[in-house]
Protein backbone atom coordinates (compact mmCIF):
# COMPACT_ATOMS: atom_id res chain seq x y z
CA UNK A 1 0.00 0.00 0.00
CA UNK A 2 1.39 3.34 -0.84
CA UNK A 3 1.57 6.02 1.22
CA UNK A 4 -0.65 8.10 -0.71
CA UNK A 5 -3.56 5.55 -0.05
CA UNK A 6 -2.91 5.08 3.82
CA UNK A 7 -2.85 9.48 3.93
CA UNK A 8 -6.14 8.85 1.80
CA UNK A 9 -7.64 6.61 4.45
CA UNK A 10 -7.22 8.53 7.03
CA UNK A 11 -9.57 11.49 5.51
CA UNK A 12 -12.31 8.95 4.35
CA UNK A 13 -15.45 9.39 6.63
CA UNK A 14 -16.66 5.90 7.27
CA UNK A 15 -19.03 6.11 10.23
CA UNK A 16 -22.39 8.13 10.70
CA UNK A 17 -20.48 9.98 14.01
CA UNK A 18 -17.58 11.12 11.63
CA UNK A 19 -20.92 12.26 9.30
CA UNK A 20 -22.25 14.44 12.28
CA UNK A 21 -18.81 15.54 13.28
CA UNK A 22 -17.79 17.16 10.00
CA UNK A 23 -21.44 18.63 9.56
CA UNK A 24 -21.31 20.54 13.37
CA UNK A 25 -17.71 21.85 12.00
CA UNK A 26 -19.24 22.88 8.41
CA UNK A 27 -22.37 24.50 10.71
CA UNK A 28 -19.85 26.45 12.84
CA UNK A 29 -17.55 27.60 9.78
CA UNK A 30 -20.62 28.33 7.84
CA UNK A 31 -21.88 30.67 10.64
CA UNK A 32 -18.69 32.14 11.16
CA UNK A 33 -19.03 33.24 7.51
CA UNK A 34 -22.26 34.40 7.75
CA UNK A 35 -21.33 36.68 10.84
CA UNK A 36 -18.61 38.39 8.83
CA UNK A 37 -21.56 38.75 5.89
CA UNK A 38 -24.03 40.59 8.68
CA UNK A 39 -21.00 42.67 9.71
CA UNK A 40 -19.76 43.83 6.17
CA UNK A 41 -23.39 43.87 4.52
CA UNK A 42 -25.71 45.12 7.34
CA UNK A 43 -29.58 44.83 6.13
CA UNK A 44 -31.33 42.46 4.08
CA UNK A 45 -28.28 41.87 1.42
CA UNK A 46 -25.82 40.46 4.69
CA UNK A 47 -29.02 38.61 5.91
CA UNK A 48 -29.83 37.20 2.82
CA UNK A 49 -25.86 35.76 2.43
CA UNK A 50 -26.07 34.74 6.22
CA UNK A 51 -29.09 32.17 5.19
CA UNK A 52 -27.33 30.89 2.03
CA UNK A 53 -24.11 29.98 4.18
CA UNK A 54 -26.38 27.93 6.66
CA UNK A 55 -28.54 26.76 3.95
CA UNK A 56 -25.30 24.89 2.86
CA UNK A 57 -24.75 22.94 5.81
CA UNK A 58 -28.50 21.38 5.55
CA UNK A 59 -27.21 20.37 1.48
CA UNK A 60 -24.03 18.88 2.59
CA UNK A 61 -25.01 17.22 6.23
CA UNK A 62 -27.49 15.46 4.45
CA UNK A 63 -24.90 14.34 1.58
CA UNK A 64 -22.56 13.34 4.19
CA UNK A 65 -25.53 10.68 5.76
CA UNK A 66 -26.02 9.29 2.44
CA UNK A 67 -23.40 8.57 1.32
CA UNK A 68 -21.99 7.11 4.82
CA UNK A 69 -23.31 2.97 5.04
CA UNK A 70 -25.77 2.27 7.72
CA UNK A 71 -24.18 -0.75 8.98
CA UNK A 72 -20.46 -2.31 8.00
CA UNK A 73 -20.55 -4.92 5.02
CA UNK A 74 -19.73 -7.97 7.30
CA UNK A 75 -22.42 -7.50 9.82
CA UNK A 76 -24.75 -7.75 6.55
CA UNK A 77 -23.57 -10.39 4.89
CA UNK A 78 -24.15 -12.51 8.53
CA UNK A 79 -27.58 -11.75 9.01
CA UNK A 80 -30.13 -14.10 7.97
CA UNK A 81 -32.68 -13.13 5.48
CA UNK A 82 -35.96 -12.68 7.02
CA UNK A 83 -38.62 -15.96 5.72
CA UNK A 84 -41.75 -15.40 4.63
CA UNK A 85 -44.65 -17.93 5.61
CA UNK A 86 -45.84 -19.99 2.73
CA UNK A 87 -48.93 -19.02 0.71
CA UNK A 88 -51.75 -21.16 0.47
CA UNK A 89 -52.42 -21.05 -3.61
CA UNK A 90 -55.87 -23.68 -2.84
CA UNK A 91 -58.19 -20.81 -3.37
CA UNK A 92 -57.94 -16.53 -3.81
CA UNK A 93 -58.04 -14.86 -0.74
CA UNK A 94 -60.00 -11.74 -0.26
CA UNK A 95 -57.78 -8.69 0.30
CA UNK A 96 -58.69 -5.73 2.27
CA UNK A 97 -60.01 -2.98 0.05
CA UNK A 98 -60.03 0.91 0.65
CA UNK A 99 -62.75 1.45 -2.01
CA UNK A 100 -65.42 -0.87 -0.87
CA UNK A 101 -66.61 -4.30 -2.59
CA UNK A 102 -65.85 -3.45 -6.45
CA UNK A 103 -63.75 -6.18 -7.12
CA UNK A 104 -64.79 -9.15 -9.06
CA UNK A 105 -64.05 -11.53 -6.92
CA UNK A 106 -66.51 -9.98 -4.19
CA UNK A 107 -69.24 -9.81 -6.78
CA UNK A 108 -69.30 -13.92 -6.88
CA UNK A 109 -72.60 -15.08 -5.66
CA UNK A 110 -71.76 -16.40 -1.88
CA UNK A 111 -68.35 -15.22 -1.23
CA UNK A 112 -67.62 -13.42 1.71
CA UNK A 113 -67.35 -9.81 2.11
CA UNK A 114 -64.19 -7.30 1.77
CA UNK A 115 -62.80 -6.56 5.04
CA UNK A 116 -62.89 -2.83 5.66
CA UNK A 117 -59.27 -1.32 7.50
Amino acid sequence: MTMRMRLARLFTIKTRTEAFLVTYAVALGAVERGVHYLETYPGAGGLLLFLACTGVVFLVGGLLLDWVKTAPAAARANAQPQRRAPISRSRPRLRPSRFGSESPLSLRRGSRRTIRP
